[in-house]
């Protein structure tokens, strides 16, 4: 098959996959009957229980109602205990000083958002630290999704990358987010120059993800003309980061991108402030009165539950009273003490 009949197909399966993700019709069953078992939940909790957000988790789980719903409802309880959603630029701007990761000011060519991501770029030791920052951003990216999107683009840039920036520990709860967290968010990861040093890496990262995570992964090389066809199909070049072979010279600028970010939280807030229903309530709850909603999460809704997802909202609560809640299980240690890259990658700014 020639390279350009195989980017065609390609681009025609995304298309398939898009119609496929919004066809409420083609799947009503299997929503009502996620719907059904969520019982309660999806009463108290109707701007979470969306058919898009059903429909993603019912993909994740490979169509399997029972797998899914359990998935969809350790996703609303971290949720409910982490408050990704109440993540404000000044709790993460530290993390954001050298671009590490941040949201493109760009999208491709089917209007997904696109991170930029360059681990090479590490300024920080806390695996949890970085984990709440790529949170953030992964709540900023879904929140410029156009409509009718449901996924992103992630370009990975490996400028600076080397063996002292390798963090099986942040690979693992990296992969982890994505999965568990945002499963069905990745359209496609696009791996951009990656040393002969990371393609054995990579070997390690893969049991960590599931095959359809890996899948959407691509490797993409600047002196391999095919594998940059995968970019031209993708994006308008001239908007393309020259970082990636495109022919946009702007650069991360953290004083720009800090207002900018800053200015999208005042617009969040207004429009939060004129949501409320006309009897006072809110269809996605006010965050102030999430501690509220996790007490009634246990006493009403675990009624209808059975007994291990009892047990899973206990463990929450235990962890909503650590100053510092952990991201997935419970069991998960996350300390201060993970690699990082040499100290001529622990810059305050990069330039632009």
């Amino acid at each position: 098959m020639s390279s350009q009949k195989f980017y065609r197909n390609a681009i025609q399966k995304s298309r398939e996959h898009q119609i496929r993700m919004w066809d409420r019709t083609q799947y009503i069953a299997e929503i009502n009957e996620v719907i059904k078992l969520l019982g309660v939940v999806a009463i108290k909790f109707p701007g979470q229980c969306s058919d898009p957000a059903i429909l993603r988790f019912l993909r994740a789980r490979n169509w399997n109602v029972k797998k899914a719903t359990k998935m969809f409802k350790e996703n609303l309880k971290w949720r409910l205990v982490y408050k990704p959603d109440r993540i404000q630029w000044d709790d993460v701007a530290q993390e954001a000083e050298t671009g590490k990761i941040f949201r493109a000011n760009y999208v491709d060519k089917y209007g997904r958002t696109v991170l930029v991501l360059r681990p090479g770029f590490q300024n920080t030791n806390s695996v949890e630290d970085q984990i709440r920052y790529l949170v953030y951003c992964m709540e900023s990216a879904i929140s410029r999704l156009e409509h009718g999107q449901n996924d992103m683009v992630w370009l990975i840039d490996f400028q600076r990358w080397n063996a002292s920036c390798i963090s099986v520990k942040a690979t693992r709860e990296t992969a982890r987010v994505l999965q568990d967290r945002y499963p069905e968010r990745l359209g496609i990861a696009i791996l951009y120059n990656p040393p002969k040093l990371f393609e054995s890496f990579w070997l390690l990262v893969k049991p960590f993800l599931e095959q359809k995570t890996y899948k959407k992964v691509k490797f993409v090389y600047s002196d391999q003309p095919h594998t940059k066809k995968i970019l031209e199909a993708l994006f308008d070049m001239d908007k393309l980061d020259s970082a990636f072979g495109g022919r946009s010279t702007e650069n991360f600028n953290f004083d720009a991108y800090a207002t900018r970010m800053k200015d999208e939280e005042r617009q969040k807030s207004e429009e939060s402030k004129n949501s409320r229903n006309a009897d006072g309530t809110t269809t996605i709850p006010d965050p102030q009165d999430s501690d509220i909603m996790i007490s009634e999460f246990s006493s009403e809704v675990l009624d209808e539950a059975d007994s291990s997802w009892h047990n899973d909202v206990r463990e929450a609560e235990e962890l909503y009273d650590m100053d510092q809640p952990h991201i997935g299980s419970s069991t998960s240690k996350l300390s201060d003490n993970d690699n990082i890259c040499d100290e001529k990658n622990n810059v305050s700014r990069v330039g632009g």
